[in-house]
Formats: structure tokens, sequence, C-alpha cells
């Protein structure tokens, strides 16, 4: 019986030994300096607001021409 207790002893003890040199780890990782550069963009919105403004003033035409009788000077671009 001591016999199997000093081999549970042992194979307890070398377990416990495993689990702690398993859980002592070290890393080292190097970070090395980000540059960030400015970024231009160029953003045109003048077909948008050019479709804006025709569907707007086309139809303050439309409303103008249906009182008085004519048609509007341009006709009003449709969106897609």
């Amino acid at each position: 019986m001591s016999r199997k207790f000093l081999y549970l002893n042992i194979l307890l003890s070398l377990t416990i030994l495993i689990l702690f040199c398993g859980c002592n780890t070290k890393h080292e990782v190097k970070v090395a300096p980000v540059e960030v550069k400015p970024i231009h963009i160029t953003i045109d919105v003048n077909v948008k607001v050019d479709r804006a403004l025709d569907n707007f003033f086309g139809d303050l035409d439309a409303a103008e021409g249906s009182k008085n009788g004519s048609s509007p000077a341009t006709k009003p671009a449709t969106d897609k």
C-alpha cells in the first residue's frame, strides 16, 4: 500500500509541476511605429444638387404653368 501511495504522490507532484511550468510563459512583441498619412478625398455632388434643383423648380414651373396655361421652360430630371 505504501508503494501505491508513493507512486500516486510522485504522479500528482509531476502533474502539478507540469501545470505550473506550462502556465509560466513569456511572450515579447515588437511594436514598430505606424505612420498615418492624410488622405485627400474629393466628392462631386453637382449632379445630385442639379437634379434636386430641377425637380424643385420644375414642380414650381409646372404649378405656375398650369395657372397660366403654358409649359415649363425646362423639364425636371427624373431620379433613376
